[in-house]
């Protein structure tokens, strides 16, 4: 099994899940190989962000949708098309925890696989 985050950055945010207010996000594009088999699934994760230096990430305001599965490998051009689709898919990921990113302006450089 080979699973790649293909992207993966952190934004600030806005969302209060579970009575805690949440200040970024975590944003990730990940590929899952095995077998001939292939998934891509976009996430993101809301998490408190109290100060500049606080990246710890809780899992309980999370919300991922599966985008793509099928028989095959990873492909540079399917990835490029669900880069451009990211944006989008965040934003209504975000709308289920009644959450909003700023992908716009990153909090530390996005990774890219």
């Amino acid at each position: 099994m080979a699973v790649i985050d293909i992207f993966e950055g952190y934004f600030p945010a806005s969302c209060v899940y579970n009575g805690r207010e949440r200040h970024a996000a975590k944003v990730t594009l990940t590929s899952d190989s095995e077998k001939g088999q292939i998934r891509y699934e976009a996430a993101v994760t809301f998490f408190p962000h109290d100060d500049e230096e606080d990246f710890a990430v809780s899992y309980d305001a999370y919300a991922s949708r599966v985008i793509y599965e099928g028989k095959g490998r990873r492909s540079k051009k399917k990835e490029k098309v669900f880069l451009e689709e990211l944006p989008d898919i965040v934003r209504e990921l975000s709308e289920e925890l009644e959450g909003e990113v700023d992908l716009e302006h990153p909090l530390r450089e996005v990774r890219l696989g």
